[in-house]
């Protein structure tokens, strides 16, 4: 039987298969709101046969946008314009579908990727970002504002209020966004951290926050409903943030009740040095999953069937979550389980008649008369 096509659960929810479909950033929301791209682009992930839908990283408050582009979950409108999306996906698929929210800290307001991403100052219509320290992302820009005590119980309440719109939205969970340079990532990294209150210094203090954060979400998320965690496991930097850090935080997490972590790595600066290649995040997955115990997600170039199934067989991961490959392959769960002889039961009717002649039992569900 396929490893990759058995089920698991995550606190109340049973997900079909261990494919999660990544949270994608679009970067096409108009002031937060999702647009007919976000119906189209949701819509078809929800039909890829994952068995886990990540809603893109979502900003809890406005001046957490990367750029002015992104979806965002910080007032009644945003929380409108989200709804019949949901609804939509409801309609026709059952997949689970949970969403990541985020603050991008002092890579916020950027351009978007294909315009260059680099920083859009105040006088070019941007905003004034923010990090744990006055420490710029890249040489020669301006410093973020470095967060004082009101500044950070704002940001915890912007969480705490974007979980709350969440779970009436009636999403089945939430991961939060602690990886790729971004706020919380910023408060874990030496590199971007270098307060010297009891937020700096020390590996307990630049956790702190952080862990303030997931545990405000998790007294907000329902018991039955999970909460994970996405972290960067090093920061491709020597004296940054690096794996046993990051094993030590799952520990911290995991004490909280944390239901997985998705184990990715890097952009806290653009002097990282990446070793790139298939699974090359596979892994740090691993040794969190193996020093914690902690549900892992292993993230990174994973697009082949079979490298997922021997990942996940081999006990380097317990789930596997694709980005690139569900855009490549927007079916990619399906013609994973034609690969491995596994059965996707969550197919609209209209679609029965899709798998070729040699792939008959793909769908649980196929009688399809024709006059």
């Amino acid at each position: 039987m396929s490893v990759l096509f058995s089920p698991v659960n995550l606190r109340s929810l049973t997900l079909p298969n261990r494919v999660v479909v990544s949270p994608m950033c679009q970067y096409v929301a108009q002031e937060g709101m999702p647009t007919a791209w976000h119906l189209v682009h949701l819509g078809s992930m929800a039909l890829s046969g994952a068995g886990l839908l990540c809603i893109e990283a979502t900003a809890v408050e406005a001046e957490g946008r990367i750029t002015a582009g992104d979806l965002g979950l910080w007032n009644d409108a945003t929380e409108a314009a989200l709804r019949p999306v949901l609804e939509a996906i409801r309609q026709y698929s059952k997949i689970h579908v949970i969403i990541q929210l985020a603050h991008a800290g002092r890579k916020a307001s950027s351009e978007v990727p294909w315009k260059g991403g680099e920083l859009v100052p105040v006088s070019a219509g941007g905003w004034a970002p923010v990090g744990p320290s006055a420490l710029p992302q890249k040489d020669g820009e301006p410093p973020p504002a470095a967060l004082d005590a009101a500044g950070m119980q704002r940001i915890r309440d912007a969480f705490a209020a974007s979980a709350r719109r969440a779970m009436r939205l009636g999403l089945d969970g939430i991961e939060i966004h602690s990886a790729h340079g971004y706020l919380l990532h910023e408060f874990l990294s030496p590199i971007a951290n270098q307060r010297r209150d009891r937020y700096g210094g020390s590996l307990d203090n630049r956790m702190r926050f952080p862990l303030e954060v997931f545990d405000t979400v998790r007294a907000i998320v329902p018991a039955n409903k999970p909460v994970g965690v996405k972290v960067s496991a090093t920061d491709w930097i020597d004296g940054g943030w690096d794996v046993d850090q990051t094993i030590a935080f799952a520990r911290e997490l995991k004490q909280r009740d944390v239901d997985w972590i998705t184990v990715s790595s890097g952009g806290i600066s653009p002097k990282q040095k990446i070793s790139l290649g298939p699974g090359y995040q596979v892994p740090f997955a691993q040794a969190v999953k193996q020093a914690t115990g902690v549900t892992s997600v292993a993230v990174g170039l994973i697009t082949r069937t079979q490298q997922a199934e021997e990942l996940l067989a081999q006990g380097q991961a317990d789930l596997v979550a694709l980005a690139r490959g569900m855009l490549y392959d927007p079916r990619w769960g399906w013609h994973a389980a034609a690969e491995l002889g596994a059965t996707i039961d969550d197919v609209p009717p209209s679609y029965w008649r899709a798998p070729p002649h040699e792939r008959g039992g793909l769908f649980k569900h196929t009688t399809y008369g024709a006059r």
